[in-house]
């Protein structure tokens, strides 16, 4: 499981890659570089770095959030809630 600290980063990392995907700080710009705008370069760019950083996340961090306590995934044992579970209704029948 993923510490903590590691999920916070990860969501901060996830936020930065969020926050900047827009070059906001380029709008009303003119300029060129290699024939084409700036700012097209700019998501040209941010789509490499997201593409890396959503690979280290899925390499490395991929179920953050979703883990569930083993006790607490399908609830207790012998709840006697018999309609619940995979084979419920298999048939299609009411």
């Amino acid at each position: 499981m993923v510490r903590r600290t590691e999920a916070y980063g990860w969501a901060l990392a996830i936020g930065i890659l969020v926050v900047f995907a827009v070059p906001w700080f380029l709008w009303g710009s003119s300029q060129v570089a290699f024939g084409l705008p700036l700012w097209l370069w700019w998501h040209v760019g941010w789509m490499g770095l997201a593409s890396v950083v959503f690979y280290a996340f899925a390499r490395r961090a991929w179920g953050i959030g979703i883990e569930a306590e083993p006790s607490s995934a399908y609830g207790s044992a012998g709840s006697g809630d018999a309609g619940s579970g995979e084979g419920a209704n298999a048939g299609g029948e009411a």
